[in-house]
């Protein structure tokens, strides 16, 4: 039996190739030049996808960013700040303290923030807000998060992430274009990427489904996939193993695009995932729903409330509301299976621009 969702899919599906032109001829304008691209005094990474949410582009930046860190090249990321409250450029943070709330800023930027240590903004005009970024935090290097497709602003690396479970699901209206399908772009676009991340998240590794395969000729492709650290009490700021939760009756909370790789990978820990409270992405918690979350916990006799560390951001603020609940996120990174490859071809980007600038700098 159809579900709600997929009776709209299928009848939003006469808009596909209206959706298809409007991205043809947009692509073409670039690729002609009519209309441009514009640099600024930074090295420019960007880290998108072409498929709607869940594809661990967060985990991408965070991964990437501290590659970068570490390497000495001064780092800052930039993002839209998908679901937050204010409008134009915010300087978020300058890797130390906080300027703007979590609402004012987007989940996604503020987890970057805590996990990376480096100076964040967010602006819907990222060429604007790079320019501000860089005024402000005198960062040399610039990480996109979600950019493949804001093709204004000129990037010196275009990385694109795939998840390996998109293409080798069964659900075949999901692999369409937008509005019915979750594709942002054809899987053609593919070919604009320097550097492709197949993600296989929890899953084993499965070669490039023969949709995309034909695409990667030429690429630098790399295979990442997800590792969970250990559980972190957000109220108490102590980190638990992951072995203390086998068995445990957790109530699962979760308000991110993909919930079934969380819920696999508790699963896979030994965590009672049975009680679960499962939210729209990037969800804006308000009293409503922690009395909600409450109200499940107590009736279903859990031993703690399970999260994302996205969601974490947003329940931090209800502590005093969850003061008689143990509340935990798990703690996920993205690792990459060849990571010293992966770090010299960033290197390689790097001093690539570095060259051309000094050669724009003595002409």
């Amino acid at each position: 039996m159809l579900k709600l969702v997929d009776i709209l899919r299928v009848l939003l599906f006469p808009l596909i190739p209206v959706y298809a032109l409007v991205i043809r001829i947009r692509n073409l304008m670039f690729e002609k030049g009519y209309l441009k691209q514009n640099r600024v005094n930074a090295f420019v990474i960007s880290v998108g996808n072409i498929a709607v949410g869940g594809t661990g582009k967060t985990p991408m930046v965070i991964f990437l960013t501290r590659l970068l860190k570490d390497a000495g090249m001064n780092p800052g990321v930039l993002s839209r700040g998908y679901g937050r409250i204010s409008s134009g450029y915010q300087f978020v943070s300058d890797g130390k303290e906080f300027f703007k709330t979590v609402e004012e800023s987007g989940d996604e930027i503020v987890q970057t923030v805590h996990d990376t240590g480096v100076p964040a903004a967010v602006c819907e005009d990222r060429t604007e807000g790079a320019k501000q970024f860089i005024n402000d935090a005198g960062v040399k290097t610039i990480v996109l998060d979600d950019a493949f497709q804001h093709r204004y602003i000129a990037r010196d690396v275009n990385i694109l992430i795939l998840a390996q479970r998109f293409f080798y699901e069964e659900r075949t209206l999901r692999k369409l274009l937008l509005p019915t399908g979750n594709l942002r772009e054809p899987v053609s676009a593919v070919e604009r990427a320097d550097i492709v991340i197949l993600n296989r998240k929890f899953l084993k590794y499965r070669e490039p489904h023969e949709s995309v395969k034909n695409h990667l000729q030429g690429k630098k492709v790399f295979s990442a996939y997800y590792k969970a650290i250990g559980f972190y009490d957000i109220k108490r700021n102590e980190s638990l193993e992951l072995g203390e939760f086998r068995g445990q009756k957790g109530l699962v909370v979760s308000g991110i695009a993909n919930t079934h790789s969380f819920i696999e990978a508790l699963n896979d820990i030994g965590v009672d995932t049975q009680n679960k409270m499962i939210f729209a992405d990037h969800k804006d918690y308000t009293h409503k729903e922690v009395q909600k979350i409450r109200k499940l916990f107590y009736s279903t006799n859990s031993t703690c409330v399970i999260t994302t560390q996205k969601d974490a951001v947003k329940l931090q603020d209800f502590k005093k509301e969850l003061d008689d609940i143990d509340i935990y996120y798990l703690k996920i990174e993205l690792m990459l299976d060849d990571e010293e490859k992966f770090r010299n071809e960033i290197i390689y980007f790097y001093n690539q621009h570095k060259t051309e600038s000094t050669a724009k700098t003595v002409q």
